[in-house]
C-alpha cells in the first residue's frame, strides 16, 4: 500500500510573492483548505518513496478556475519557488482524506489481482478511469487483452487490499 498520495503538481509561479499555481490531482481541490503541510518532491508518474522530499507549511490557499494557488511559509519571493515548477505535492496516508465504507485509494488498487466469481485469476488492475457516473476499472487480462469493467456493485463483489485481490462478476457482453 502507498504511504504517500499525490495531491497536486506545481505548474507555474503566481505573482511575485512566492505563490504557486497547482493543478490538483485529488478528486476534491477544496481539501487544500484543510491541509497544514505538504511534501514537495520530484516524482515519476505520481510516485514518491519518501526520500528527498521537502515538507512545506501551507500559509495561504486560494482558488482560481481549475487551479489552487498556494503560498508556503518562508517562501516569499518568486525566486524562492520558480525552481519547483513541475514538482509534485504529496500528503502522507495519515493526512489523506478519510474514506467511507467501500471507498479505496486508487493507488492502493492499482496492481491488485482480479479474480472471477470462482476465485480464478483473470488479470491485473492496470488503471482506474473516473467517469461521471462511476469509475471504470482497466484490467489487463492474462491473455494480454484489456477489459473495461464498471466499478458498480453488480460487478465488484469483493475488494481485499490487504490480501491483494478484487473479486468481480463480468456482465454478459463485456468480454
Amino acid at each position: 500500500m502507498e504511504d504517500f498520495f499525490q495531491v497536486g503538481i506545481i505548474t507555474a509561479t503566481h505573482g511575485l510573492q512566492g505563490e504557486v499555481k497547482v493543478y490538483p490531482t485529488t478528486d476534491d481541490a477544496k481539501r487544500f483548505k484543510h491541509l497544514k503541510d505538504v511534501i514537495l518532491a520530484q516524482s515519476e508518474g505520481g510516485q514518491f518513496s519518501g526520500e528527498n522530499g521537502i515538507t512545506l507549511e501551507i500559509e495561504n490557499v486560494k482558488f482560481f478556475k481549475k487551479f489552487v494557488i498556494l503560498k508556503f511559509k518562508g517562501l516569499d519571493r518568486i525566486e524562492d519557488v520558480e525552481k519547483y515548477r513541475r514538482y509534485s505535492l504529496f500528503v502522507t496516508r495519515s493526512n489523506a482524506v478519510r474514506l467511507r465504507k467501500d471507498e479505496y485509494f486508487v493507488a492502493d488498487l492499482i496492481g491488485l489481482t482480479i479474480l472471477d466469481e470462482d476465485g480464478m485469476e483473470i488479470g491485473i488492475l492496470k488503471d482506474v478511469l473516473e467517469t461521471g457516473a462511476n469509475d471504470v476499472y482497466v484490467i489487463t487480462l492474462k491473455e494480454g487483452k484489456e477489459l473495461l469493467l464498471p466499478a458498480i456493485k453488480q460487478c465488484i463483489l469483493e475488494v481485499d487490499v490487504a490480501a491483494g485481490f478484487i473479486r468481480v462478476h463480468i456482465l454478459e457482453g463485456l468480454l
